[in-house]
């Protein structure tokens, strides 16, 4: 395959005016797909021969852990730093692969999407533990084993979009917050300081577009690049607005 060539086919330009656009590249070693947009950015030349403007895509670590270069490559949701193209080229048995930008955020330019949303739903779940005294004298509140390993998982969430764009709950006719947003509410909530502003973080998630809209699919799981239990947090969330709400009709206290 090293010395064979393939075809970038990407789905490009501004809000209203997009295009399919094909490019063809020499195969290299452990090339993937940024390191492919980089040559189309070094030479942009189609395949008609025509000198165009160069691609532009989002990127950052290089490393799946930043969560920039999400894109829809081959129809499927993933990060474009560790899609590498002899493998795609393996498995689909096809020399093209098309790349498109997510469809579920507003198009900015060719492969760049605005992904502001999913930060604005962190914002309103209070997806951040207030700062106590503990950390002054050196230490912080004790957590076991058992609950790091947990809260490690989902604390790996790079924001990236993949589930969101993967959700058919996300739509234009929905309010759906996502499914991002219950697992870092229940990163949050299992902190033994977090765990104060719990429900405050539940309320969040009881509005409208919140919890009770997830309907199920289960796509989110399936695409997550850092396999985050996600449906885990979504049954779990479940439980807990649940609970919350019962706490909400008799008045009964937050146990803290």
């Amino acid at each position: 395959m090293e010395n064979a060539r393939y075809i970038l086919k990407i789905f490009r330009g501004h809000p209203g005016n997009q295009y399919w656009e094909e490019f063809e590249l020499q195969n290299e070693p452990y090339a993937n797909v940024i390191s492919s947009l980089m040559e189309i950015q070094k030479n942009p030349i189609n395949r008609q021969g025509k000198k165009v403007e160069p691609v532009v895509w989002e990127q950052g670590c290089l490393e799946e852990v930043c969560g920039s270069c999400s894109m829809l490559i081959n129809g499927r949701p993933r990060q474009a730093c560790t899609a590498l193209i002899n493998v795609i080229i393996e498995e689909t048995k096809n020399t093209t692969i098309t790349l498109a930008p997510f469809s579920k955020f507003p198009l900015v330019r060719d492969l760049i999407v605005d992904r502001d949303s999913m930060f604005e739903n962190l914002k309103k779940a209070h997806a951040w533990i207030d700062v106590d005294s503990t950390f002054d004298r050196g230490f912080g509140p004790k957590i076991s084993p058992e609950k790091q390993e947990m809260m490690y998982a989902l604390s790996t969430c790079m924001t990236c979009g993949c589930c969101v764009e993967a959700c058919p709950q996300v739509n234009a006719k929905s309010k759906f917050m996502g499914p991002q947003i219950f697992s870092q509410v229940r990163l949050f909530n299992a902190n033994p300081t977090g765990m104060h502003q719990k429900a405050k973080r539940l309320h969040a998630v009881m509005q409208e577009g919140g919890i009770s809209d997830c309907g199920h699919a289960q796509n989110c799981v399936k695409v997550c690049p850092k396999n985050i239990p996600l449906t885990d947090s979504i049954a779990a969330i479940g439980r807990d607005t649940t609970l919350q709400a019962f706490k909400d009709i008799f008045s009964l206290p937050d146990r803290e």
